[in-house]
């Protein structure tokens, strides 16, 4: 090695560490997005049971996703029971959550009543 390729390395590494950094984030952002996805899905087959069963679905829907807004359209018993939830998740990682929009999640469920 000849001296002027002595700290190259480190000088690539300096570099480099930040964009690793930033995809990182980024990845941690996007798997709480889709985990606020799934949650949403939960929240909304929660809120379809607790309606076919003549209870709130609101209720049922806070307990999975606070801050979640809920529609039901319900019929008489046996017919089906629609649920919508939406919520709006924020993106708030550190450096790369003004890179990704706040996103507005919505979950779609649907059950017989039974009540």
């Amino acid at each position: 090695m000849t001296s002027d390729e002595s700290g190259q390395a480190t000088v690539e590494f300096a570099l480099l560490l930040p964009v690793f950094a930033l995809m990182f984030l980024a990845l941690v952002q996007l798997a709480l997005i889709i985990r606020a996805d799934v949650l949403a899905h939960d929240a909304a087959r929660e809120a379809a049971r607790a309606a076919s069963l003549g209870a709130d679905p609101g209720l049922a829907t806070e307990r999975v996703l606070p801050g979640a807004e809920v529609a039901v359209s319900r019929g008489d018993v046996g017919d089906p029971v629609r649920v919508r939830v939406q919520v709006r998740f924020v993106t708030e990682v550190a450096l790369v959550g003004a890179l990704f929009p706040d996103v507005t999640i919505r979950a779609d469920a649907e059950m017989r009543a039974e009540r």
